[in-house]
């Protein structure tokens, strides 16, 4: 079974039924759904994401990307070269969970987690966990701007179940997932988008510690460079396909190219057992599904 570990339910961009059809297309058995944490995204300059992924990747230049990534306004917004990107501090998992009710054989459910947002974390975790299709939880510390230690209450719950914790973490106190697994140190996590935003330094941090796996969402973020260096250092059972769609790069039909990712790695990483796992093995098992 192919599962896209990462994808955000917004449908402004591409509706469910569009999904459907190009998870078909593209041979994706399910997708793990996760919804929308901010307004539309402007268009960034190509020339933009490899300038960004080179100053990630090294360290003694990761504080010019900082500025371009993650300068935020007063009502906690993020500005981006192309313009401004609106955070919700409330993510509504009821589309989520009603699309995965709809199609059960299809897509399973993240909750999105903001123990910043107005509503407590725990009693959000509680009205959704024993909903169908429940499969773990998503926190975004970087957008919603806090260290990943707030998530403890949380954390503490979903390891016990043996559910994953996806995160997309930050820099500085945004990105210390450590204190977390110190607190909690049998919780399953996912580090999206191969560990953005410090990379092969947080691999090296991880590499003996079989609790935490990467995805590869977001071409933005991901390239076939870096897609081939996680797997080739953390090995291919500790990486997981992830789209981060709708966002990303677009088809001929001017809608996202949901295809591209699983393309990338099918050609990386032509070896069919390599493929079976990075694709959907690897989530299936570290989920429990």
């Amino acid at each position: 079974m192919i599962i896209d570990s990462h994808y955000h339910l917004e449908e402004r961009l591409l509706t469910t039924d569009e999904l459907l059809k190009k998870m078909d297309e593209s041979g994706v058995d399910k997708i793990a759904l996760m919804t929308t944490m901010n307004g539309l995204i402007p268009d960034t300059k190509e020339y933009l994401l490899p300038l960004l992924r080179f100053l990630l990747t090294h360290r003694s230049l990761r504080g010019l990307a900082k500025l371009l990534v993650a300068n935020f306004d007063k009502e906690g917004n993020v500005k981006i070269p192309g313009g401004i990107i609106e955070i919700y501090k409330d993510p509504d998992n009821e589309p989520v969970f009603q699309t995965v009710k709809d199609h059960p054989n299809r897509f399973i459910g993240w909750i999105f987690i903001n123990p910043r947002g107005s509503k407590d974390q725990v009693q959000e975790f509680e009205k959704w966990k024993d909903e169908p299709g429940f499969i773990g939880v998503k926190a975004h510390p970087f957008w919603h701007r806090y260290p990943p230690i707030e998530l403890l209450p949380v954390a503490e719950r979903v390891a016990e179940i043996g559910k994953p914790l996806i995160i997309h973490v930050g820099f500085g106190a945004d990105g210390n997932y450590h204190a977390l697994v110190k607190q909690v140190p049998n919780l399953k996590i996912i580090l999206a988008h191969t560990g953005f935003p410090c990379y092969s330094d947080t691999w090296k941090e991880i590499k003996d510690n079989k609790n935490i796996m990467v995805d590869l969402a977001a071409r933005a973020y991901v390239d076939s460079k870096i897609t081939h260096q996680v797997v080739e250092y953390l090995g291919e059972d500790r990486v997981l396909f992830g789209t981060d769609g709708p966002y990303g790069h677009k088809g001929e039909d001017g809608k996202f190219d949901y295809g591209y990712i699983k393309r990338r790695i099918e050609e990386l990483f032509p070896d069919p057992g390599v493929q079976k796992m990075l694709l959907g093995e690897n989530f299936a098992n570290f989920a429990g599904l």
